[in-house]
């Protein structure tokens, strides 16, 4: 797991959204788009509905495409094994079965008669060549296959063309062997790194990237990927899976400003919008009424208190971290800064994960209470005299000020201590020194899920010598939980498990948990059934007009 993920810079979902949020400025006649709702060559159909979106990065390969403008695209493109459903639960896709007796080999059936739009069928071997293609060739994705034998830690094949741990069994049954067991190997089959690929883009990945043919619930269609202006999609009739499209397709358009394409919305000039810009975040829910979007997404922000910081380890350490957490008054901050667009964490996970539970029994370290977190600092105190500042560094470059100044005016509030934020010029200023170790204060810190499991958020963070944890932080017991809980016979055994090593994670707080980012977003007027999901992105294909 790449450590800067640590730091909300790459994650698929948001790290594209989090580019367009930086654009500034602009109107509704700066889109690229044709703006009179007219897409031309009249392609498109009054059943067709219009979203924003932003140029893909790369050619339309799954493995290779890790970022919003071409994820989404790619999965309307392809089913993968399984499926997320709005609330992040699980449902087989393109699989029959995956099933395990040890949580180390799996093996995989898929549906039969499955084809892709090309009409070539869909078999074992187009999903174990999609992966070792992406795995080969060093794909943005490719980590995801780190877990499987005959790959490096970095997900690269570490021999020959082919992961040892893929074997295909015949056309419609194939196994994957990891290095060691994890019982939610399955949750994470929906994400795209796990998507087939047709015999004609195997041969040739130029021409496939391109011009990409799938197995999911579209295709190409009306002007197909009309580059830096507009993507359409249009149902495929070789779909047979339970994703099907209540619409007469999609027609993305790559507007240069979240600016203009709420403008648009606002004008009734687009459907769908999945992201409010900064400007708009106090007014759009006043504007647009019951089409605002405003809900908990699988993104978690906290803070990091390093093991090695001086006076924040062993008895003395817990009780100044559960001091600190309870001097923070999250509803306060997320309403007055955030405009209600965040929600004070209960959890080190997100409430949209299944499993989720907002009241685990340490959770009360997260409340507000002034006069505990007073009193647990003075049995600090006993224990040694805190002297010097507590310091929170952030980026600069990264809007982060007004939350880490209000934190720290609580914390000079409510435990009479200097607190104060430390601005770095740039996140690879500050990154520098928390990857060298040689930074000296608590530090800012997030997560987004790369699939909707709660071990996601817990292992690569907060695991003795894991890749991300940063704090590094280390308990015994807590590492235990995770082995047992990736050796758990079934999911709910894994999760009861995981909850277990929260509650650990709640009582010394290697990190302090302080919200969920939600995700902001309307639609227009004509729009029905607009869902949006786990992830924060619509389920385009529940959309109607």
């Amino acid at each position: 797991m790449s450590l800067k993920r640590t730091w909300l810079a790459v994650p698929a979902v948001l790290a594209l959204s989090l580019a367009a949020c930086s654009s500034g400025g602009g109107t509704s006649s700066e889109s690229g788009a044709d703006q009179s709702g007219d897409a031309g060559a009249g392609e498109v159909s009054a059943e067709m509905i219009t979203a924003n979106s932003t140029e893909p990065q790369n050619p339309l390969i799954p493995t290779n495409t890790n970022e919003v403008g071409g994820g989404r695209v790619v999965d309307l493109l392809f089913s993968g094994l399984v499926y997320y459903a709005a609330d992040g639960s699980v449902h087989n896709e393109a699989a029959e079965s995956i099933e395990t007796e040890d949580s180390q080999t799996y093996t995989i059936k898929l549906k039969a008669d499955q084809t892709f739009s090309d009409g070539t069928p869909v078999t074992a071997a187009s999903y174990v060549d999609a992966w070792n293609l992406g795995a080969k060739n060093e794909h943005l994705s490719a980590y995801f296959f780190a877990p499987i034998e005959g790959t490096t830690e970095d997900g690269l094949i570490e021999s020959g063309d082919t992961m040892s741990g893929l074997t295909v069994v015949d056309d419609t049954t194939f196994t994957v062997t990891l290095k060691q067991p994890e019982s939610d190997f399955p949750l994470r089959l929906g994400y795209s790194a796990f998507f087939p690929l047709p015999q004609s883009t195997l041969d040739d990945p130029e021409k496939g990237g391109e011009e990409p043919i799938g197995n999911g619930p579209y295709k190409l269609g009306g002007e197909g990927w009309v580059h830096n202006e507009r993507l359409q999609l249009v149902p495929s009739e070789s779909y047979t899976g339970e994703r099907t499209p209540a619409n007469g397709g999609i027609d993305f358009i790559f507007y240069p400003t979240q600016t203009a394409a709420y403008a648009d919305l606002l004008s009734g000039q687009l459907d769908v919008l999945d992201a409010i810009p900064d400007e708009a975040l106090a007014t759009f829910e006043q504007e647009l009424g019951d089409r605002a979007i405003n809900q908990p997404a699988a993104v978690f922000q906290s803070f990091t208190i390093p093991e090695s910081l001086e006076h924040f380890a062993g008895e003395e350490g817990i009780l100044r971290r559960q001091a600190i957490s309870m001097a923070i008054n999250r509803e306060e901050i997320t309403t007055a800064i955030f405009s209600g667009t965040r929600t004070p964490a209960r959890d080190f996970t997100s409430p949209v994960i299944d499993g989720w539970d907002g009241n685990l029994t340490n959770a009360t370290v997260l409340d507000f209470d002034a006069d505990k977190a007073k009193e647990l600092w003075a049995e600090a105190e006993a224990i040694s005299p805190f002297t010097g500042k507590f310091e929170i560094a952030y980026n600069s470059d990264g809007g982060h000020q007004a939350w880490v100044d209000a934190v720290a005016n609580q914390l000079v509030n409510n435990l009479g201590i200097d607190a104060v934020g430390k601005p770095y010029p740039d996140f690879k200023s500050l990154r520098d020194e928390v990857t060298s170790r040689t930074i000296k204060t608590a530090f800012r810190t997030g997560w987004q899920a790369d699939y909707p499991a709660l071990g996601n958020f817990l292992g690569p963070l907060y695991a003795t010598g894991a890749g991300s944890n940063d704090g590094d932080y280390s308990n015994a017991d807590f590492d235990a939980l995770l082995n047992d809980a990736a050796a758990a016979a079934t999911p709910e055994e894994g999760t009861a498990l995981l909850q277990d090593a929260q509650e650990i994670l709640l009582e010394d707080l290697p990190a302090v948990p302080l919200w969920y980012s939600n995700v902001t977003g309307g639609y227009a007027e004509v729009a029905q059934n607009v869902e949006f999901g786990w992830n924060s992105v619509p389920l385009y294909y529940e959309i109607s007009k």
